[in-house]
């Protein structure tokens, strides 16, 4: 089983700069790829940015060129830094990481970006 425990949401105004984090714990050996989601009030959940254990990054058109995900120490912490954030990137931002032969998803709680204009 893997855990994963986000961090660093919060309010920002447009233009502002956060930088999400997110901690795995448990079978982390199992780790295929983790990701960033992110979902807005009365929206479907969406993909922001992915990372895969060999380092191949994927992001959402919306946010290239702004955010930058990254992953230092491999399968342990996944970084999201995100610059010249704009009222529609407010959101709950839920980490994401796919595990085993069938890459079974896997969740945090989520942490809330507000952005003011």
């Amino acid at each position: 089983q893997v855990q994963l425990v986000e961090s660093g949401g919060g309010l920002v105004q447009a233009g502002g700069s956060l930088r999400l984090s997110c901690v795995a714990s448990g079978s982390i050996f199992s780790i295929n790829a983790m990701g960033w989601y992110r979902q807005a009030p009365g929206k479907q959940r969406e993909l922001v940015a992915s990372i895969t254990s060999g380092g191949s990054t994927k992001y959402a058109d919306s946010v290239k060129g702004r955010f930058t995900i990254s992953s230092p120490n491999a399968k342990n912490t996944v970084y999201l830094q995100m610059n010249s954030l704009k009222a529609e990137d407010t959101a709950v931002y839920y980490c994401n990481a796919a595990t085993g032969l069938t890459y079974l998803e896997v969740w945090g709680q989520g942490t809330l970006v507000t952005v003011s204009s």
